[in-house]
């Protein structure tokens, strides 16, 4: 038998209280009140709601590496990103890797694998697929159903998957942002019971409305905790904290605890604030975590206070996994997955874009959003060939088919990157994850997806002068090396992009969505410009 000492926060009763916690086993036995007086606290383990591991660019054992020094003993992880790569093998890769971290990480079956049928992806998951994935015990859901049309028109293979969850007695998780009114009930009322998309104080209240639980998102690209924090106090029973995408330099500065430290800070109720960071989640998806209650399995985090969650140690299963900075389990070495099939490099001429138009529609992004407008403008046109508009800051942007052979670029404008010289590009590229690039001029352009091309999956950055890259072996989206080296090397060539003149916070993660058709406004794929309020292809030209 073991024993720990500390204040006990026990997140059912409302209670803090000095106690000790006795552990036979991988279970809590017993729990006793004491008279002495602690300074540390005794909490649930962190769990993060809805992410997707691949974009901390590290394999599931070394994320979980990097998030148990911040206290999360627990996830409910989407691994639609390698799906889109590789399919079930994808997700059989997540799930084996995951074995090999005492951290619990939990699955969803990705239900919209391609995202839309206007995108190339590597695989496909259709409603057989979804049905054998439901029936693995570490698959807890199904995952975010980004297509929203097809539910609110009956698509068969949609309703399919659907089913397929509520036969398997598992929950469905949504993705709705701005759905409402008529829609949004339809879209509820199949069964899907959760969103991370609410952009706004008023289209969450909508949802909760209508019985839906809300994940408050923080993320390293979308960050809605501000519009939505207040809901910790009017709707506690209704929300869970997530990160849906976190890139490794801002996970190496804090996860789940560091939403947690903010809420405190705004004034909320401590136990809010932890059952809306372990409690909710657990009871959701029906998760193998304790609440420090007799007979749960002994999960839980020693922490110094209820304010900053700075992390002592972390047990789980009665096992002490993390202990004042020592990380007590090894990384893995899963044999690395992909699928990258494109070998001719581009050359700069297919990059031009060729037009007797002057009219064209620019994507506009914004910082810490998913979402995009779009505007029309006056472009340059020389010759017949369509010029940037530098003093606009409007960039070309590229997606390119890595699942072929050889590729036709697809071509748009955007503003918001403001890139003044050379160009930035990326095999993380939600959700099919083709190759995506933004940069000043073609040459640059060239240089950088061409620099993948070799790779086979990575970041890669050209300033004018110098080459950039942090390769990403595993399925293009993640490495197997440490999260340090992985997390300074992002942080690094995240950096530079301020010297081609990018003020965004998270520029890599940025331009990964805007090749992510299902968010609005106006997007691109590698068929092309798509418009995803018409939920179709659109012209670049006006």
């Amino acid at each position: 038998m073991k024993e720990i000492k500390g204040k006990i926060v026990d997140i059912i009763q409302k209670r803090i209280y000095n106690g000790s916690i006795t552990i036979e086993g991988n279970r809590i036995v017993k729990i006793e009140e004491k008279s002495e007086n602690f300074t540390h606290y005794i909490i649930p383990g962190f769990v993060d709601s809805h992410v997707h591991i691949e974009s901390s660019m590290l394999n599931p054992t070394e994320f979980s590496r990097l998030a148990i020094q911040h206290g999360t003993i627990g996830t409910v992880s989407d691994p639609h990103e390698i799906a889109n790569v590789a399919g079930k093998a994808g997700v059989e890769y997540m799930i084996n890797d995951a074995s090999h971290s005492p951290v619990k990480m939990h699955f969803n079956a990705p239900s919209c694998v391609p995202a839309t049928g206007f995108e190339t992806s590597g695989a496909t998951l259709d409603s057989k697929d979804i049905e054998t994935l439901l029936k693995h015990d570490k698959i807890v859901a199904l995952g975010e159903m980004m297509n929203y049309p097809g539910v609110i028109y009956d698509d068969n293979e949609v309703i399919a998957k659907i089913d397929a969850a509520l036969k398997a007695g598992k929950p469905i998780d949504g993705h709705a942002p701005e759905l409402t009114g008529d829609s949004l009930s339809k879209y509820i009322n199949t069964g899907i019971s959760t969103d991370h998309e609410c952009a706004s104080l008023d289209e969450a209240l909508e949802k909760l409305n209508q019985g839906m639980i809300i994940q408050i998102r923080e993320g390293s690209a979308a960050k809605n905790f501000e519009q939505l924090h207040s809901l910790l106090s009017t709707h506690p029973e209704q929300c869970m904290l997530c990160t849906d995408d976190s890139h490794p330099d801002d996970l190496m500065r804090g996860h789940i605890n560091r939403i947690a430290a903010r809420a405190i800070e705004k004034g909320h109720d401590i136990f809010n604030v932890l059952r809306a960071t372990s409690m909710n989640a657990i009871k959701h998806y029906k998760l193998d975590i304790g609440l420090l209650q007799v007979g749960d399995t002994a999960d839980f985090v020693v922490v110094d206070d209820l304010r900053d969650f700075h992390v002592q140690s972390c047990t789980i299963n009665g096992e002490l996994v993390y202990d004042n900075n020592r990380i007590l389990f090894p990384n893995s070495d899963t044999e690395p997955i992909n699928v990258f099939k494109l070998e001719k490099h581009i050359l700069g001429k297919s990059l031009e874009i060729q037009s007797n138009n002057q009219v064209f529609k620019i994507i506009k992004a914004f910082d810490g959003s998913l979402l995009t407008d779009y505007f029309e403008h006056k472009l340059p046109n020389r010759n017949g060939i369509v010029y940037t508009d530098p003093l606009m800051g409007i960039n070309k942007i590229v997606v390119l088919n890595r699942y072929k052979t050889d590729s036709t670029p697809s071509l748009g404008f955007i503003q918001g990157f403001d890139i003044s010289k050379g160009a930035i590009a990326s095999t993380v590229a939600h959700d099919s994850h083709n190759i995506i690039a933004i940069g000043a001029d073609d040459e640059s352009l060239t240089k950088v997806i061409n620099r993948l091309i070799d790779s086979k999956g990575g970041l890669a950055l050209f300033d004018g002068e110098e080459m950039y890259h942090l390769p990403l072996p595993v399925a293009g989206l993640m490495s197997n090396e440490n999260f340090e080296l992985v997390g300074n090397a992002y942080e690094a060539i995240s950096n530079k992009t301020s010297k081609i003149g990018c003020s965004l916070k998270a520029p890599f993660m940025t331009m990964a969505f805007m090749a992510l058709l299902v968010i609005p406004k106006l997007k691109i794929g590698d068929q092309g410009l798509f418009d995803v309020e018409s939920f179709s292809l659109t012209t670049l030209e006006v």
